[in-house]
């Protein structure tokens, strides 16, 4: 049996001694601890050097990926025959052989520890061959080696995304400032063209098409604008306001429409260069995020092997680090999106929504952006990318309908939420409750009071007072001195007296129309006359009714003269127990109001 083994300075072919000790391979090390036990197993029975290092990169880069190179094959058809067996360590390159030259091939666990072994001890093997010698080469295979990689996978730099993506952005910055200046510029000449055209491309091509306004009438825009707008240009340039300018400035403004119309065309060439290079460096992120948001997100991140080692949560807040560490100098709210924002399906969330959909869409960047990275670029393609699309847009619609479904899990049913349903009684509006119109029935609680204020109302009939006695009908304040003695009791009486009024007006609508008339000729013979007490130290306005001057008329024809101690205890004996309401007058208080009205009388005589 023949053993394949693969170095930097060249192919060498061992032939196998004792096959028995392949059987052990727990202690075929054993075997290889010093170069006479080495040699009783193994012998070198041939070795092609390289020539160069152009030849090992060439004969390296076709074993990494399991094929024959020329050197390798003028190797096998000289020193193998058919008949003989090759062990090797790759089954792909094994595979390759076998078929080439119909030689059986070995590769298993047991070819991988022979060739292990011999490694160790293949500066001992190798005669000829000094070890400084074998260091250069393998370490000049290796820097050759990384750079033919670079150079083989182009597609996989995404070094040129991150500068056509800083290209881009200050393009459309220079694109618009050149607009802007070009508006401004000929806006002096035809101030109307700039309200009636509002594209930017189309009002530079129409200024080059145009020149000076007077050339409307002759030149056709059928192909720059539709046929209304350019009705309106045309009657607008007929009456425009704007001023004359010279031949040497419509030429300059003319040049700087060429120039916005270049940048223009290499801006659309480059994005589409842009959007070619995403999608062969990054397919699944494209397909999530697009080719300008995933190429932003890249050129923010350094290169795509950076941002597939983040997280999901630093995903979902690239671009906003600023905000993010000024919300948590100043303890406020942090950001929930960062350039994420900018893509499709966040832009089609509601703001109630926004928040969740960067969340899950982030999670979803981040696996993408690992199988891009990681993967090999045979498996590479564009499921993982349409299916995650796919799910986020169904969870998408059902955020926004609102329905209460489980999204995780196996069964994707309805979710019960009986419980948090709320049972709502529906209440009827009454219309007549809308009716301002008093009704003509009167609620009475108590029937008691009726009985009382009847009986009360017919003890209103006492004699008048003499003429020198009757007190002022003026409001009068009384001093300090004069009122502190019978604060309590003419507070009493006053308060008191007016409920006992309120309560006899009350009477006389509830009483029949005849007690009305009788009363009324009573009160007209009778004079009734109103004491009003104000405390100065209170602050409150008493009425004080003095019902001690009235007349009762006998059977006789006599009129006697009744004291207000017995008017007050006939009122306490007819009014009941539970609601005693008496009228209580104070004489101190109306001897104290005749007194004063008797020493004014004198200041007017004198």
């Amino acid at each position: 049996m023949l053993v394949l083994f693969e170095t930097s300075a060249g192919y060498a072919i061992f032939k196998l001694l004792d096959e028995k000790k392949l059987k052990n391979v727990s202690d075929l090390y054993s075997h290889f601890e010093s170069p006479e036990a080495t040699s009783k197993i193994i012998k070198l029975k041939h070795f092609q050097k390289f020539d160069d290092t152009t030849e090992a990169l060439a004969s390296a880069a076709s074993l990494i990926e399991g094929k024959l190179c020329k050197s390798l094959k003028k190797v096998i058809k000289s020193h193998v025959n058919s008949s003989d067996s090759l062990m090797v360590a790759d089954p792909k390159l094994g595979a390759a052989i076998k078929e080439k030259f119909n030689i059986s091939c070995v590769s298993s666990s047991s070819a991988a520890d022979l060739l292990r072994c011999i490694r160790s001890q293949f500066e001992n093997l190798l005669v000829g061959l000094p070890k400084k010698d074998l260091t250069a080469m393998s370490l000049g295979l290796a820097h050759s080696l990384s750079r033919y990689k670079l150079k083989f996978s182009p597609d996989k730099i995404d070094t040129m995304i991150v500068q056509a993506i800083g290209l881009l952005d200050e393009l459309d910055k220079e694109v618009n400032n050149y607009i802007m200046r070009c508006r401004e510029w000929y806006g002096w000449h035809f101030p109307e063209l700039g309200k009636i055209l509002t594209d930017n491309l189309e009002y530079v091509k129409t200024i080059k098409t145009l020149g000076m306004r007077e050339n409307a009438k002759s030149i056709d825009l059928s192909s720059i604008l539709s046929p209304a707008l350019e009705d309106q240009v045309k009657t607008a340039a007929e009456i425009s306001m704007g001023t004359e300018i010279a031949e040497d400035d419509i030429q300059h403004i003319v040049q700087m429409c060429d120039e916005i119309l270049d940048i223009s065309t290499y801006r659309s060439s480059l994005s589409d260069y842009l959007k070619s290079r995403m999608m062969a460096v990054a397919p699944n992120v494209t397909v999530l995020l697009g080719d300008l948001v995933g190429a932003r997100m890249l050129a923010q991140g350094g290169s795509l092997v950076n941002v597939a080692k983040m997280p999901a949560s630093t995903i979902q807040l690239c671009g906003a680090e600023k905000a993010l560490f000024r919300a948590l100098k100043k303890k406020h709210d942090t950001p929930k999106y960062g350039l994420i924002y900018h893509s499709s399906l966040v832009g089609r969330a509601t703001a109630k929504v926004k928040g969740r959909m960067s969340r899950m869409l982030a999670a979803k960047v981040a696996l993408a952006a690992r199988f891009d990275a990681f993967g090999e670029s045979e498996t590479i393609n564009l499921d993982l990318g349409t299916n995650h699309l796919a799910s986020l847009e169904y969870k998408l619609r059902l955020m926004e309908e609102g329905s209460m479904t489980r999204i995780s899990g196996t069964a994707k049913a309805k979710a019960k939420f009986e419980k948090y349903q709320v049972k709502r009684e529906i209440v009827q509006y009454s219309a007549a409750a809308d009716s301002t119109i008093p009704s003509n029935k009167r609620k009475i609680e108590d029937t008691g009071i009726k009985e009382e204020y009847s009986e009360t109302a017919t003890l209103k009939e006492i004699k008048p007072e003499p003429e020198d006695q009757q007190p002022p009908k003026k409001k009068k304040k009384k001093n300090k001195d004069q009122t502190n003695g019978g604060d309590k009791s003419v507070n009493n009486g006053a308060d008191i007296s007016v409920k006992s009024e309120q309560e006899s007006i009350l009477t006389e609508e509830q009483t029949p129309k005849s007690k009305k008339k009788k009363k009324k000729r009573e009160l007209q013979e009778e004079p009734v006359e109103e004491l009003i007490v104000e405390n100065v130290t209170k602050k409150k306005k008493l009425v004080v009714a003095d019902t001690s001057i009235t007349e009762v008329v006998t059977e006789s024809g006599k009129k006697k003269k009744k004291n207000k101690s017995q008017i007050e205890e006939t009122e306490i004996e007819n009014s009941p127990k539970k609601k005693k309401k008496s009228i209580v007058t104070d004489t101190s208080a109306t001897e104290a109001v005749s007194e004063s009205g008797k020493k004014k009388k004198k200041k007017k005589d004198q």
